[in-house]
């Protein structure tokens, strides 16, 4: 095929830029033009927050490259403040204005790149327009947040999600008072609840005033700058408010264009990043995707997936065979002290997709807890009865990324729990243990696969059974310090020895502190002809179900 001579690109940063640099590699020969609308074509979005919160101190940083650099390396024609008003798709032309002198003109292509990206949602509310309402998406946004915060004493966070979250902890870190405010029942909207918990004593313990369950419903002008009503009919005194509650993909100039949008709203396009129109492309969060684990469509706006789209944009148009596999949306965020990562799909979406799943918990450390330092970390693993994993999730001070990169690429590789067993990973006491806590993930769900245990889950407690009994296989001194109401002591290492106190006709429902003891109990009196069952995660889990971690 012939290469195209005119490569026009809407929009920088992850996906734009990417592809554009891209195309270079490949065709010295081509015309490549950039728009940018704003003044700056690729920083780094994913460091606004640190630098609110002053861990990156140099604002200089966040700019990955400018419109200079770019032409010096790559021969890009970039130009910033530049709004692309219309696409002809006919004549295969854009119209663009220079936003600082007003001139417009039609820029020809042979082939177009769209890379909108998503805007911040900003519901209508009373006083939403008030300016130190705030929203965070470029470099602009944080330099107003930044203006806002000369002397205030408290800000207000509304949302409670990856930019949420960030954004507590800078407002902590320049020692403002802040509220986070989430309408759910629970921060991190992409993890389940059971793991998001974890993140709320966090929070609590660094100062971050957390109101679950409530929503803002307008504001007005306050003696500290604003006032803020929240849905349970308190009010929020605060300096300056930033809206995290999400992003909708940026859609109007391909919908005006005529190009088709999926289910979601995003654009539609196919395997190689093409739009319903054969000369136009769609990258990053603008286009709808194809989730891996349930094989629909999705909006997934992540930085990794949309630099990976913008290269095979540019491979598609020049001639290269690479196709986009689609997203399963691995991603972490620091909450102060803990992390929480997450890939594939969560329990709730499986839930509510109809979709049968089994899960287990673990809670390893993040190395051999023998060599200074070591930390717990709590890891769920959802996965089918054929052993193909569904989803992942570990909160913990260290190592969770690890934990879940390497099985973010099981499951990108068709691994099943069973490859998890046998997955060699590094291992030295400073770095990880002889059985990695991916391993120990592998273990524990085949074990329930192959039928070596059963599992009995929290939500049982509430209607147990009269021939049903709770074993607390734990020590003494561990059952004194806390226990599940009802439970009785019997433990494991004394087990063999009380058989006569048990009862062949009873089930008996068995915990420990993280799971590994319970299953060694449930082994020995399933052997023994005893019905058992064992809780995955053990107390710790019960306390995580119950909302006390």
């Amino acid at each position: 095929m012939d290469q195209p001579k005119r490569i026009v690109i809407v929009g920088g940063v992850a996906g734009g830029a990417s592809a554009a640099v891209r195309a270079r590699r490949l065709s010295e020969g081509a015309d490549i033009v950039l728009f940018e609308r704003g003044p700056h074509v690729s920083f780094a979005n994913c460091g606004l927050p640190y630098h609110i919160g002053g861990a990156i101190p140099d604002r200089g940083r966040l700019l990955v490259q400018t419109p200079r650099s770019l032409m010096a390396r790559f021969n890009l024609d970039v130009r910033v403040n530049t709004e692309v008003l219309s696409i002809d798709a006919a004549a295969r032309t854009v119209t663009v204005r220079n936003l600082k002198t007003g001139q417009e003109r039609v820029q020809p292509y042979d082939a177009l790149i769209l890379s909108p990206g998503a805007e911040p949602i900003r519901p209508a509310m009373p006083g939403i327009g008030d300016p130190r309402i705030l929203a965070l998406r470029n470099l602009e946004d944080m330099d107003r947040i930044l203006a806002a915060m000369e002397g205030a004493t408290r800000a207000l966070v509304v949302g409670a999600g990856y930019i949420g979250l960030e954004m507590a902890e800078a407002f902590r870190a320049r020692g403002l008072e802040v509220v986070l405010v989430e309408k759910l029942d629970q921060v991190m909207a992409a993890a389940d609840a059971d793991m998001a918990t974890l993140l709320h004593g966090e929070l609590r313990r660094n100062g971050v005033d957390l109101r679950l369950g409530v929503s803002v419903e307008g504001f007005e002008p306050g003696p500290d700058g604003l006032l803020a009503t929240l849905s349970d009919g308190t009010r929020v005194a605060c300096g300056l408010a930033v809206l995290a509650i999400g992003v909708r993909p940026e859609t109007a100039l391909a919908r005006t264009a005529g190009l088709a949008l999926g289910s979601t709203g995003g654009i539609l396009v196919d395997e190689y990043m093409r739009t319903s129109d054969p000369a136009i492309w769609a990258v990053g969060d603008a286009v709808e995707v194809k989730d891996t684990v349930l094989d629909g469509p999705a909006l997934i706006p992540l930085a990794g997936p949309a630099n990976r789209q913008g290269r095979i944009a540019a491979d598609a148009i020049l001639g290269r065979a690479s196709v986009y596999k689609g997203t399963q949306g691995t991603a972490i965020c620091k909450v102060f002290g803990l992390a929480l990562a997450v890939t594939g799909q969560s329990e709730k979406v499986l839930k509510r997709k109809g979709v049968a799943h089994r899960k287990i918990y673990i809670h390893p450390a993040d190395h051999a807890t023998y060599y200074p330092g070591a930390s717990s970390m709590s890891l769920k693993l959802l996965f089918d009865d054929e052993g193909r994993i569904l989803g992942a999730q570990a909160v913990g001070a260290a190592g969770v990324d690890k934990r879940i990169d390497v099985i973010a690429t099981a499951m990108r590789g068709g691994l099943t729990v069973y490859d998890l067993e046998d997955s060699e990973l590094c291992y030295a006491p400073p770095y990880g243990s002889a059985k990695d806590p991916v391993n120990m993930a592998g273990f524990v769900a085949a074990n329930v696969l192959r039928g070596d245990t059963a599992l009995w889950e929290p939500e049982e407690l509430a209607s147990l059974r009269e021939d049903q009994v709770l074993l607390d296989v734990r020590t003494l001194e561990e059952f004194k310090a806390g226990t599940i109401p009802g439970a009785a002591l019997a433990p494991v290492d004394e087990l063999r020895d009380r058989l006569d106190e048990l009862d062949t006709a009873k089930e008996y429902l068995v915990f420990c502190q993280v799971g590994l003891r319970g299953y060694l109990a449930g082994r020995i009196l399933a052997q023994l002809g005893y019905k058992v069952r064992n809780l995955s995660g053990g107390y710790r889990r019960y306390r995580m179900f119950a909302g006390q971690a």
